[in-house]
């Protein structure tokens, strides 16, 4: 999250826009305080195969638990 006073705003607008569609928050504050939030409008576009490699599914996972087998 970013922080940005108010009196660096107009020279900085348009990079912390940029910044805030990327999925960033902006935080803009006013004497260290913070008064306004800058969020992204749109959602972003999700990435097929982003966490490859990422979750590790066991070899037994769908195997019955060792607590219900007297159900089975």
């Amino acid at each position: 999250m970013q922080y940005v006073d108010l009196q660096r705003l107009k020279e900085e607008l348009l990079p912390l826009v940029e910044r805030a569609s990327m999925g960033e928050d902006v935080i803009i504050t006013k004497d260290e305080q913070p008064l306004v939030k800058l969020v992204s409008m749109t959602k972003r576009q999700r990435q097929f195969g982003s966490a490859k490699g990422q979750i590790k599914i066991a070899d037994d996972f769908d195997s019955p638990l060792e607590e219900f087998r007297e159900y089975m």
